[in-house]
Parts: structure tokens; C-alpha cells; sequence
């Protein structure tokens, strides 16, 4: 199975990037068989998205960043590049995917996908409110193309191998 889990917070503008791609792949009928591809809204829950990704053979992560480069610049990375260990607080607000990976990685060990791919997209601005910037909005577009393309992929390879 394939999960995609878009992240952020729609009620701050462009953080609401990867749930907006989610909003487009649903809409293209992308989760419709949740045999095979399933999507969840995560926003900014990193144990929703540890949990989802347990037992699922691909993971593909979605979410707004802020890196300085210009708004609406899309970055593909591995996950395991960008998985970071959790320092414990009081509370778990602060426990993003970012730590999700890593942890699930230590907690599920062979029930966590080797294949973890995220796409980040830069934002323009985070301010309350709703809706996407222009620049982010075009950047939406293309990495809905991308994640369908990569869920479409890792399909068609898995079909080959059977």
C-alpha cells in the first residue's frame, strides 16, 4: 500500500499547501481504492502521520516549508535525509513528521516503509487566514502532478513484480 500524508495548517495560508494537495489527488479520484493508495490529512499531527505509515510499503509526505529560496520552489527529498529524533517535552504538539519518521522507524522497525519521499513546498507566508498565495498555488498544481506520477510508478512496479 501507499500512503500520502499532507501536512500543515490550512487556516494559515500557505501552510495549508499539503493539505490542498490531498484536496486535488481525492478530487482526481486518487484514494478511491484504499486497497492499494490511501491519503490522510495529517496537519500538524506527527503521531497520526507514525501511525499511518505503519505497514505501508510506500510513504509519501507533503508539507510547506521555509528554507529562504523563492516562494513556491518544490524540494523532493528522501525521508531518511530529513528524519529527525524527537527531544522529549511536556507535551506532543511539537512532534512533527519530521520526528514521526524517525521514531517510527525505531518503533515499527520492518513495519515502516524504506521508501519514504516528501515533497516540501516554499511558502510566501503563514499569516492567518485562507487560501494559497499565487506562486504557492502553481507549486500545489505541479506536485499534485508528481505525487501521482510517483504513486502511479511505484504501482506499476509492484503490478510487474507479482
Amino acid at each position: 500500500m501507499i500512503v500520502v500524508i499532507g501536512c500543515g495548517n490550512p487556516n494559515r495560508l500557505d501552510d495549508g499547501s499539503g493539505i490542498e494537495v490531498l484536496r486535488r489527488l481525492e478530487a482526481r479520484g486518487l484514494g478511491r481504492d484504499a486497497q492499494r493508495v490511501r491519503l490522510l490529512a495529517a496537519g500538524t499531527d506527527g503521531m497520526a502521520t507514525m501511525f499511518a505509515a505503519r505497514g505501508c510499503q510506500t510513504l509519501i509526505v507533503v508539507d510547506a516549508c521555509r528554507s529562504g529560496s523563492d516562494p513556491g520552489a518544490v524540494f523532493e527529498v528522501p525521508g531518511d535525509e530529513l528524519e529527525q529524533r524527537y527531544q522529549p517535552s511536556l507535551n506532543l504538539h511539537d512532534f512533527r513528521w519530521d520526528h514521526a519518521l524517525f521514531a517510527g522507524r525505531k518503533v515499527f522497525r520492518e513495519q515502516f516503509p524504506s521508501d519514504v519521499v516528501v515533497l516540501l513546498i516554499e511558502v510566501q507566508t503563514t499569516e492567518l487566514g485562507i487560501g494559497l498565495s499565487e506562486p504557492v498555488s502553481s507549486a500545489v498544481a505541479k506536485v499534485s502532478d508528481r505525487i501521482e506520477d510517483l504513486v502511479r510508478s511505484r504501482l506499476l512496479a509492484r503490478a510487474e513484480t507479482s
